[in-house]
C-alpha cells in the first residue's frame, strides 16, 4: 500500500488496522453495531446459497466495510475514489466465496469461505489478469491485520484457562517447539533459501494455519506469492488431517480427552479443529477448541518474536550492522498490539463490568466481521498470486516437504504432550 510522508500513528497502515479493530469492538459494546449478516449453509437448490431477503443486509455490510477500511485509505493515500470504484468487486467475490463454502457437502470437509475465497481471487487473475482498475483494492494486510486485531477479542482468558495447566502444556510448548524444529530443519538441513518462506511454512504448521502464517509473512516481510504457498499447502493438509486424524483417533480406542488435545495441538484451521473434534465425540471437542484458542494466542506473541529476530540476527548477519532500538520498533507489527489489546479488554474489563453474556454477544459480532475481512483479504491474496509465480516458489517441492516433515514432528510431539498432559483427564 502506498503511504503518504511521515510514521506517525494515522500515516501507517499497522496502526490503522488497530484502530479500526478499536473501532468495531466499540460499536459493538456500546450496541451501535448489533448484527452481522451471515450466510446459511445450503443444498440444492441455488437460490438458497444467498437468500433474497439478505441482499439488502449484504449490500449494507460491504458499505459499512467500505466506510471503515475506506478511513484508512484515505489517510495513506490521500485519495478515496479509485479504492470506492474497485472494492465492490472484491466484495463481490467474497460473498460468492462464503456462498460456496456454506454448501453443507463442502463445508463438510473442510473446503470453506477461505479456500473459495482464494480459488476465486487467483482463478480470475490468471484467467483476465490484474487491471488497473482493480489494483486499489487489493488491500490484503488492512483486511488481515484488522482481523487479526479482532481476533484477539476472542481470546477470553477465562476459557483459554478452563483447562489449567494441561492446555497449555499441549498449546504453548508443542507449537514453539515445532516452530524451532521446522525453521531449522528448513534452514540449516534442507537449505531453503528463501528464510522468509521458511518462517512463514514454520509458523502455519505449527500455530494456526493461515492466520499464522499471514501475521508472519508481515513480520518477516515474505513476498506475497511465499504466503500464498504456505496458505495453500496448509489448506490442502490441513483438510486431509480433519478427515483422517478422526479415523485414526477411534482406530486405536485414543481416550477423548487426549484425542481433543492432539487434534487441537495439530490441526491448522479452528474450524477444522472443532469439526474434526466433533467426529470423535463432544469431550473431544471441547478439549480441542480450548486447546486451539490456546495456540491462537499465540499469535501475537510469536509474530513479535519474528520481528525481533529478523531484524537483530537474520538482517543483521546479512548487513554486519547493529540494528537502532528505532529500527526494531519500526519492524514490530502494531497489529500485535491491537490483537493483545483487544484480548485484554474484553477478559478484564468487559467480562467483569458486562458480564459473559454481554460479551458473548460482542465476540459474535466481531467475530462475524473477522469471518468476512479474512474473506476479503484471501480474495485479494488470489488476485494478487499468478500461477507461474507459485510454480517458481514450488519449485523443487521443498516447502512441500518441509511442511510434511515439520508436520510430522508436530504430530509426534503434540501426541506425547497430550498424552502426558491429559491421561486420566
Amino acid at each position: 500500500m502506498e503511504k503518504r510522508a511521515g510514521h506517525s500513528w494515522w500515516r501507517t497502515e499497522d496502526w490503522w488496522t488497530v484502530w479500526l479493530g478499536g473501532l468495531v469492538i466499540a460499536g459493538a459494546a456500546l450496541g451501535l453495531v448489533r448484527y452481522i449478516p451471515k450466510l446459511p449453509k445450503w443444498y440444492g437448490n441455488v437460490a438458497d446459497a444467498i437468500p433474497g431477503n439478505l441482499l439488502p443486509s449484504l449490500i449494507g455490510l460491504g458499505i459499512g466495510i467500505l466506510l471503515l477500511t475506506g478511513l484508512a485509505v484515505w489517510s495513506l493515500e490521500g485519495r478515496i475514489g479509485h479504492y470506492v470504484k474497485a472494492f465492490p468487486f472484491v466484495f463481490l467475490l467474497a460473498v460468492l466465496a462464503y456462498a460456496i463454502g456454506n454448501h453443507t457437502t463442502m463445508n463438510h470437509y473442510g473446503l470453506n469461505d477461505i479456500i473459495w475465497a482464494l480459488v476465486l481471487g487467483m482463478l480470475f487473475s490468471n484467467i483476465f489478469g490484474k487491471p488497473e482498475w482493480l489494483k486499489p483494492a487489493l488491500k490484503t494486510e488492512l483486511f488481515i491485520k484488522t482481523g487479526l486485531v479482532l481476533l484477539g477479542a476472542e481470546i477470553l482468558f477465562n476459557r483459554v484457562l478452563a483447562l489449567g495447566v494441561r492446555g497449555l502444556g499441549v498449546a504453548w510448548i508443542g507449537a514453539p517447539l515445532a516452530v524451532i524444529f521446522i525453521y531449522w530443519l528448513g534452514t540449516k538441513v534442507m537449505k531453503i533459501q528463501s528464510k522468509e518462506l521458511v518462517a512463514t511454512v514454520a509458523t502455519a504448521t505449527s500455530v494456526c494455519g493461515v492466520s499464522a502464517a499471514i501475521a508472519t509473512g508481515a513480520s518477516v516481510r515474505a513476498k506475497k506469492e511465499e504466503i500464498s504457498a504456505a496458505i495453500s499447502i496448509s489448506v490442502l493438509f490441513t483438510v486431509l488431517m480433519m478427515v483422517v486424524m478422526p479415523i485414526l483417533i477411534k482406530a486405536v480406542g485414543m481416550a477423548p480427552s487426549v484425542a481433543g488435545a492432539w487434534i487441537g495441538g495439530t490441526v491448522d484451521s479452528t474450524g477444522a479443529v472443532v469439526v474434526a473434534g466433533s467426529m470423535v465425540g463432544p469431550e473431544a471437542m471441547e478439549v480441542a477448541a480450548v486447546v486451539k484458542m490456546l495456540q491462537n494466542a499465540l499469535i501475537g506473541l510469536i509474530s513479535f518474536a519474528w520481528a525481533l529476530y529478523w531484524v537483530t540476527v537474520v538482517q543483521r548477519g546479512e548487513s554486519g550492522e547493529r540494528p537502532s532500538a528505532k529500527e526494531i520498533w519500526n519492524r514490530f507489527p502494531k497489529f500485535v498490539l491491537g490483537f493483545m489489546g483487544a484480548s485484554l479488554l474484553m477478559s478484564f474489563i468487559l467480562v467483569p463490568g458486562l458480564g459473559q453474556e454481554y460479551v458473548d454477544s460482542v465476540v459474535n459480532i466481531t467475530t462475524a466481521l473477522r469471518g468476512w475481512l479474512f474473506a476479503l483479504a484471501f480474495v485479494t491474496i488470489g488476485l494478487d498470486t499468478k500461477f507461474s509465480e507459485l510454480r517458481a516458489t514450488f519449485s523443487g517441492s521443498a516447502p512441500v516437504k518441509l511442511y510434511i516433515l515439520g508436520q510430522g514432528f508436530n504430530l509426534i510431539a503434540s501426541l506425547i504432550l497430550a498424552w502426558l498432559c491429559f491421561r486420566g483427564f
